[in-house]
């Protein structure tokens, strides 16, 4: 019995050391596995940030294809820098900016050293407030212009890319209807005058009842041909279409 015992207690510690070195062995992979799990984490961030630094590196900014390189910071065009508001400035009047280039702008000076920070000379007034040579806007061809009043239509202004002034560039404005369908007043004349008393003028500017009226009735007997060449001459009888003689 005692043997037997003996036997007992080594068979039992022998399956105990096997069992707490299987429960070791776990305990091992399952620490193991965060730290491989982090350290292969770390991997890819440490190698990935290289390559997000490169995109955004070469990431170009859309107002450089407008900014001309290693040229005078003065004559830069206004998207390509910031300006400080001289909030000092006499309406009407010259007046100077401090100003700085945009990143990835390169400018220089008069002496041709590249420099970051200067000042320009503008007249204190806002964009809308230009000339009219000074912006570009859009046309409409959805209104008259031989009307009484004359007509007027929203339109989108932008201004140039040299002039300078303050406020948004891009503004609205109501504006005199000025387009042309490509109609010649010198055209409408000479027809007037020498085919008149069959309608031709009337036919050129796409009148056409009118110029049909004057077909069958030759001219109103010569009266409304006087009178048409007098209305085409001062300009009172324009286009059917509503715009203006080229």
């Amino acid at each position: 019995r005692a043997l037997r015992g003996l036997c007992g207690a080594a068979l039992f510690l022998s399956q105990l050391s096997v069992l707490s070195g299987r429960v070791g062995s776990l305990m091992t992979t399952k620490l193991s596995q965060p730290q491989s799990t982090l350290a292969k984490s770390l991997t890819s961030t440490s190698t990935n940030a290289p390559y997000l630094k490169a995109l955004e590196s070469t990431e170009i900014p859309p107002y450089l294809t407008n900014c001309p390189s290693n040229g005078l910071c003065s004559r830069l065009p206004p998207d390509c820098m910031t300006c400080n508001t001289n909030y000092s400035c006499v309406y009407g009047k010259t007046a100077t900016f401090d100003c700085k280039v945009k990143p990835h702008v390169h400018c220089v000076d008069e002496n041709n050293h590249e420099q970051e920070n200067f000042t320009i000379n503008m007249t204190c007034q806002f964009c809308w407030q230009l000339a009219t040579s000074d912006y570009v806007c859009t046309n409409s061809t959805n209104c008259m212009t031989v009307s009484c009043p004359r007509q007027r239509y929203n339109a989108t202004c932008t201004v140039r890319d040299h002039i300078h002034c303050l406020g948004n560039r891009v503004f609205p404005k109501m504006l005199y209807c000025n387009w042309t369908g490509g109609y010649k007043w010198s055209t409408a004349l000479a027809l007037s005058i020498t085919l008149g008393g069959f309608g031709a003028d009337r036919f050129y500017l796409g009148q056409w009842r009118e110029g049909l009226g004057k077909l069958f009735s030759f001219g109103g007997l010569g009266i409304w041909t006087l009178i048409d060449v007098l209305l085409i001459g001062v300009g009172y009888v324009g286009p059917a279409d509503g715009s203006l003689y080229i």
